[in-house]
């Protein structure tokens, strides 16, 4: 999976930059085929911008791109890395219902087929 970060009104630290790494590689194990090279995934994490918010307010994006299907997830908390975790975690969720829906799909299909076949007489 490609991993492109992207930091917006703050500095992108190593610190910061292996976090996500870490972050997303628990989310590559578990649903996705680690030898896709199509799945690509744009982290954009940043301060937002000035306004209503008091103190420092950090934002974190997930834009993950999985077979031509797009999940993307955003967060803001006051604290960046407690972004980078609810918008990680939404998008561990919103993945694993899509590939849930594919296989109930599936199973479906295949009850269906199977049901016709026995009510058939050979």
């Amino acid at each position: 999976m490609n991993i492109n970060i992207k930091a917006t009104n703050t500095q992108l630290t190593p610190a910061i930059r292996e976090y996500i790494e870490k972050k997303l590689a628990l989310v590559e194990k578990k649903l996705i085929n680690p030898e896709d090279t199509s799945t690509h995934c744009d982290v954009e994490v940043g301060k937002t911008t000035r306004g209503q918010h008091k103190g420092e307010v950090f934002r974190a994006e997930f834009n993950l791109s999985i077979d031509g299907k797009l999940y993307r997830t955003e967060s803001t908390q006051e604290n960046l890395y407690a972004a980078i975790d609810e918008a990680k975690d939404e998008l561990y969720r919103s993945v694993r219902k899509s590939k849930n829906k594919q296989k109930d799909t599936s199973r479906r299909g295949s009850l269906k087929i199977k049901n016709a076949l026995r009510g058939l007489k050979w």
